[in-house]
């Protein structure tokens, strides 16, 4: 089965802006009347609903950000009463707020469907055995890749996150056919499974669905090379929806999003103006059928591209091309913009050192540090103090020619930075810039 849902998947581009035009009018019209907030913003912008004839409009309505979900917490933004609410899930935030989201059946059901479509384009089928390995509870991956497996009809194992030992093991004996994780969580999986003498040849996974953080090219290729698999970048937000707001297909050339369901924008983080396709900018989102939680030009602070080409497999909607990162977690040193996502091409490209690394920036007196501490290999752990300086040295003039900027490195015993079932922590900021 290679689409779960042709009609929507491969529909024409005209099609598509017409039905989005159609649901975004709707859109427009219910939370004017439902939600206070937006009816607010959009007083204070003078737009009235009846100004939005089509999707060409959107650039009339404000922009809905963070603060507006803080500021409305916790149900504020909620566009149908409780009555019709059937799940709450919500993220934690740095300020102590939670972003708190609510669904109601016919979201739930969308959601399932979204990442169906997402495991279909990977060749998961009927038959399929899925492993969730994604935390369950308020945290939306767990929960949201396994209604879409169960949607498609496949055997689920909702193992969660933690216990990789054991995880490895079910990875051994139960042979899943796909693997539902973060790729730094994936890497440790493989790292656990050849340290406890098993390879690529005793599992049986075909490929998986990797999101919830930024990685890279190069993790794609170790990923593939431990596991034996096709790496699938997957894309989602709590606010906006779990994972499949976009997922690649086994072409690997950008992040279908799912267009019947939501309207991406691109814009340039600074002026708000959309930028052209091909170009980076910060990713924007409405919500075209939400009807528990619905939003409207939400600024994601996600960096990415848009392509509008057809793909290979098929599919006409718009793919998303990888992350590199995100505005809010752009590092400036000494005036130089560095993400982490630079760092790991660097560190996997050379592949000298195991892939796991902590990036440590200092303020000392009025001059920024950025020191990089990496595991080494076993092999390279026993090996002369000379040649471990040689490559602190090596992996320090790379790093130093692809950032622009003086940068710090410490070859580390292996195993010394802790891994993570979830998110990895690449970044500790020890200066304080607030």
């Amino acid at each position: 089965m290679k689409y779960w849902n042709e009609h929507f998947e491969c529909m024409p581009r005209e099609e598509i802006k017409i039905l989005q035009s159609r649901r975004l009018q709707k859109l427009v019209d219910r939370v004017y009347n439902n939600v206070p907030h937006y009816r607010e913003k959009m007083i204070a912008a003078g737009v009235e609903p009846g100004d939005i004839r089509s999707v060409d409009d959107i650039v009339k309505l404000p922009f809905t950000v963070k603060q507006d979900l803080r500021d409305t917490y916790p149900f504020g933004m909620f566009a149908v009463p409780m009555s019709e609410i059937n799940r709450i899930h919500a993220s934690s935030g740095t300020t102590g707020k939670q972003t708190v989201v609510g669904y109601t059946a016919r979201d739930l059901d969308i959601w399932a469907e979204c990442m169906a479509r997402s495991l279909t384009g990977a060749g998961a089928e009927r038959s399929s055995v899925v492993h969730v390995a994604y935390g369950y509870g308020l945290f939306t991956g767990g929960l949201g890749a396994h209604y879409g497996a169960e949607k498609i009809g496949c055997a689920v194992i909702p193992v969660s996150s933690g216990n990789t030992a054991r995880q490895v093991t079910i990875l051994k004996d139960f042979k899943p056919d796909y693997i539902c994780c973060t790729p730094s969580y994936a890497l440790y999986l493989a790292e656990e499974l050849y340290a406890s003498g098993g390879s690529k040849e005793d599992i049986n996974l075909k490929a998986g669905l990797f999101g919830a953080e930024p990685w890279t090219e190069e993790m794609r290729a170790e990923l593939e090379s431990k596991l034996g698999i096709k790496a699938l970048d997957i894309y989602g937000l709590s606010e906006i929806m779990g994972p499949s707001v976009s997922c690649e297909c086994l072409e690997q050339c950008g992040m279908h999003v799912q267009e019947d369901h939501f309207l991406i924008e691109i814009i340039d983080p600074k002026t708000g103006e959309h930028v052209k396709d091909g170009e980076q900018g910060e990713v924007v989102f409405t919500t075209l059928t939400k009807e528990g939680f619905p939003l409207i030009r939400y600024r994601t602070r996600d960096l990415s591209a848009l392509m509008t080409e057809p793909c290979a497999c098929g599919r006409t909607t718009a793919r998303m091309r990888r992350l590199c990162g995100r505005t809010d977690d752009m590092l400036i040193v000494r005036g130089v913009n560095v993400f982490p996502s630079q760092i790991e091409s660097v560190l996997l490209e050379m592949g000298e050192t195991a892939p796991h690394y902590m990036i440590i920036v200092d303020r000392k007196g009025n001059h920024d540090t950025m020191d990089v501490q990496v595991e080494m290999t076993d092999a390279y752990f026993s090996d002369s103090v000379k040649n471990i300086e040689s490559l602190e040295g090596k992996i320090k003039a790379r790093l130093g020619s692809v950032l622009g900027i003086s940068v710090g490195v410490r070859l580390v015993e292996p195993k010394t930075i802790a891994r993570s079932e979830g998110k990895a922590k690449r970044v500790e900021d020890r200066r304080n810039l607030h």
